[in-house]
């Protein structure tokens, strides 16, 4: 099973809690895959086996630790949402033709492109069914995040206008394509447990600004780590011309300094080893990354702020330890 969570939880009744139900979770993964179609069934599992945070299961239990645990619609929530998740990737990976995920072959890859966007579609499917259970307010939730998702993909995909501030498009991508669904995902585990409408509200709010602070020091990772901390092979974005906020940031310098670095990242895709070896040096030591980490910083004090005012006890602490964990995984 996946690990409980990226930080010490600071009560080990709720660690226990949140373990049982991650436990919950992954049976339900496997329970939702089957079918009798053996290349669905293998392929639908592909991802689920892989591993992964559950960052989004995690976030709807310690939401719903405002209200009732145990209610019976908390686990089938996070289920349907990692299942999103998850179908988000399967698409992801076939729009940017990518041959890893999560350490091991794409399922595009490995079974082409029309698979894996019927193993995505199915995926999605499953948890619709799931959702279908939890009421018509989980539906509706659903549905807007759903129209958030294609939003951020679509904007992502078309790129900033002439007129519009790439730095400010891609936060504006972020919110859509990726925290909105850590903000769903808080949004439901609270709402379902029967929490304050007010807390709801709040922990919505904080868990999507958490969600962008996630994404920035993932991309933070990408360029500095000298391993594989962030899940892909450092300067894996720099190598595929995937422009990121460091190098959106470098991007808008006008010192001449920077004039080398600002020709490489305008090359697109930095697949001879000698340039991109040459980018990502100049990337590292350029100030682009303290501002993309100060930029990581405000999204996560904008969480913290938020997760402060929520009531009192073992899950608010464990929220804030998730705001210091990311602001250090930025640092």
């Amino acid at each position: 099973m996946p690990s409980v969570l990226p930080v010490e939880l600071p009560d080990g009744r709720l660690a226990a809690d949140i373990a049982d139900g991650l436990g919950l979770v992954e049976d339900g993964l496997r329970a939702a895959t089957r079918t009798e179609q053996a290349l669905l069934a293998e392929a639908s599992r592909h991802l689920i086996d892989a591993g992964g945070k559950r960052l989004r299961p995690v976030l709807v239990l310690l939401a719903a630790q405002f209200g009732d645990p145990g209610d019976g619609r908390v686990v089938p929530a996070a289920i349907a949402l990692e299942l999103t998740h998850l179908a988000t990737l399967y698409h992801d990976d076939v729009m940017d033709g990518a041959a890893v995920r999560r350490g091991v072959t794409s399922a595009n890859t490995r079974w082409g492109n029309s698979v894996a966007v019927l193993v995505g579609d199915f995926l999605f499917a499953r948890a619709a069914a799931i959702l279908a259970d939890l009421g018509p307010e989980a539906i509706r939730i659903q549905a807007q995040t759903f129209g958030r998702l294609v939003n951020g993909q679509r904007a992502e995909t078309i790129g900033p206008r002439p007129d519009e501030d790439p730095v400010g498009h891609y936060i504006s991508v972020l919110r859509d394509k990726t925290a909105s669904l850590f903000a769903t995902s808080a949004e439901l585990g609270s709402l379902l447990s029967g929490a304050p409408r007010e807390v709801t509200e709040r922990i919505r709010r904080a868990c999507e600004a958490w969600g962008v602070a996630y994404q920035l020091s993932d991309d933070l990772l990408d360029v500095a780590s000298e391993s594989a901390e962030s899940g892909k092979t450092p300067g894996t974005d720099l190598r595929e011309g995937v422009a990121t906020l460091p190098m959106l940031h470098a991007l808008r310098s006008r010192r001449p300094e920077d004039a080398r670095l600002a020709e490489l990242l305008s090359a697109g895709e930095l697949t001879d080893p000698a340039l991109h070896a040459e980018a990502l040096s100049l990337l590292r030591a350029n100030r682009a990354m303290e501002l993309a980490r100060e930029d990581a910083r405000r999204w996560a004090r904008l969480a913290r702020d938020e997760m402060s005012a929520l009531p009192a006890g073992p899950a608010r602490a464990a929220f804030e330890a998730l705001c210091g964990w990311v602001t250090e995984r930025a640092s």
